[in-house]
């Protein structure tokens, strides 16, 4: 076991800024578990392939790509 899970942890009294008391409880890093940034995360990578999918099938699955087509035109009247 590492150091830091066999330490005790004590719950102890601290003051805010505005003077509330309440427990605080110090967590070492074996304890902690960062399940809300992994879902934050898997959040934010479905948003992205979600919008993949959708510039591949506006931009490619029609017609060509609009930017190498829109280029062509300008150049083909010049």
């Amino acid at each position: 076991m590492s150091s830091a899970t066999e330490q005790r942890t004590t719950d102890r009294t601290a003051e805010t800024d505005s003077g509330e008391t309440g427990p605080v409880r110090e967590i070492g890093h074996d304890e902690y578990d960062p399940i809300g940034t992994l879902i934050l995360i898997a959040i934010y990578f479905a948003i992205l392939v979600l919008l993949w999918l959708f510039m591949y099938f506006v931009e490619f699955l029609g017609n060509g790509p609009t930017v190498v087509g829109a280029l062509m035109t300008v150049v083909g009247l010049a």
